[in-house]
């Protein structure tokens, strides 16, 4: 079938995995490549490392492998730099992972399969083995996703979602611009529109190498200072009788 699809990673000082990520999900873009020309799209994000130079000397001998360098913004705003070059560039679905490694690339086909039935479908975390922290910083989440918006989501920030073009483009006006935790509120605003919805189980492994740049501190102190912009966010989705 004719359909384009854009997976799309955004890389921060990832010279330990990028090789390692490259490998495993660009046989997914060539396996669901068509004449309009699916992509893996790895946008660095100012690094500090190698990552830049080891990707983009993979990118001479993989055609559907596009390198894009811009300045340090965050990972948030980075989502977003890489859902706009998506939808601009006429993407029909758009995958989202990170380049850490923490993801399968062989659990996406379940998720492909099911493009046409949902408009969003999601990873759900189940079983993690990236520490006790984060799985209670994904809890607290989620009790506050409850109190703000009055939706209960299962795990909203997942580094694992397939949106299709539609529906991504128009949850995507609600999300501020350069936003921390733009993937949070898209899964938000999926649910307050009430678009169809799967969450599926995967594998969420250690980071396969090199150090996370966020920690728990630093997710803590991103959290408050989104609380002002929740309110925001909540009153213009009120305005839109969501």
């Amino acid at each position: 079938m004719n359909e384009k699809l854009y997976i799309v990673m955004p890389a921060y000082n990832e010279e330990a995995n990028i090789e390692s990520v490259v490998n495993e999900w660009y046989p997914i873009v060539e396996r669901h490549s068509c004449e309009n020309g699916s992509r893996l799209i790895i946008v660095n994000d100012g690094s500090k490392d190698a990552t830049l130079e080891k990707a983009k000397d993979m990118e001479k001998n993989r055609p559907l492998l596009e390198i894009i360098d811009k300045p340090n913004s965050g990972h948030g705003a980075t989502i977003l730099f890489a859902y706009d070059y998506a939808l601009s560039h006429g993407a029909d679905f758009i995958f989202q992972t990170d380049s850490d490694g923490q993801t399968r690339a062989e659990e996406f086909e379940q998720f492909w399969n099911l493009r046409k039935d949902f408009d969003f479908i999601i990873g759900h975390r189940n079983h993690r083995e990236d520490g006790f922290s984060r799985i209670l910083v994904t809890k607290i989440l989620k009790i506050v996703l409850r109190i703000f918006f009055g939706v209960s989501i299962t795990d909203a920030n997942t580094p694992f979602r397939l949106m299709n073009s539609t529906t991504l483009a128009e949850s995507k006006k609600f999300v501020p611009k350069d936003f921390n935790l733009s993937n949070v509120i898209l899964s938000v605003v999926y649910h307050k529109k009430k678009y169809r919805i799967k969450y599926i189980p995967i594998t969420f492994r250690p980071r396969q190498g090199g150090k996370n740049s966020i920690n728990v501190k630093r997710i803590f102190r991103i959290g408050k200072n989104a609380l002002h912009d929740f309110m925001n966010i909540k009153r213009n989705l009120e305005k839109e009788g969501l």
